[in-house]
């Protein structure tokens, strides 16, 4: 069964539905969200995506947020706060990869303007040139976390099955 299959016999308020109906497979150009949707991928290596939804808005309220900035100034003090706080994954490679990886966004951002010209930039290329790039500039980011991030932010197909009613929305 797909993803598509498996949300669409879910109730409206189900927030595997929401996140379906909602978020997954659509373009997004901020780069705080994107960036948030990436903490959410490495957050989620390892466990299930139940997990992240449940914990999504902690992640987000634990990390500034999603802002770029404030991650990448997030120092020893913080990673202990962070390991602490039970509403997120309490991971320390995980974290640190998330403050390194905003570094790099900052950096990126100095160079092509933001995140989302960056991958812009790149054009159509195969998923495992996209994992080679994220490799080169990103920690904790292997094969599955680069599809479901690129997915999930509409830059690779595969988010919706073509029967899917949301797959029909993203492509007009």
């Amino acid at each position: 069964m797909s993803y598509c299959d498996y949300c669409n016999d879910l109730p409206k308020n189900d927030m595997h539905r929401i996140y379906h109906d909602t978020v997954y497979g659509q373009k997004c150009k901020d780069d705080q969200e994107l960036f948030g949707r990436l903490i959410l991928e490495i957050n989620q290596a390892g466990l299930s995506w139940s997990t992240i939804l449940k914990k999504s808005e902690s992640i987000r309220s634990a990390y500034a947020n999603f802002n770029i900035q404030q991650i990448a100034d997030f120092d020893e003090t913080k990673i202990k706060v962070l390991m602490k706080d039970t509403g997120i994954i309490r991971h320390r490679g995980k974290i640190e990869a998330i403050i390194y990886n905003a570094q790099q966004v900052l950096n990126i951002q100095e160079q092509h303007h933001s995140f989302f010209e960056w991958i812009e930039e790149k054009g159509e290329i195969t998923l495992e040139e996209w994992i080679k790039v994220f490799k080169k500039s990103f920690k904790f980011v292997g094969k599955e976390i680069v599809k479901e991030f690129l997915m999930g932010i509409g830059c690779i197909e595969g988010a919706h099955e073509p029967t899917c009613p949301v797959y029909k929305k993203l492509i007009l």
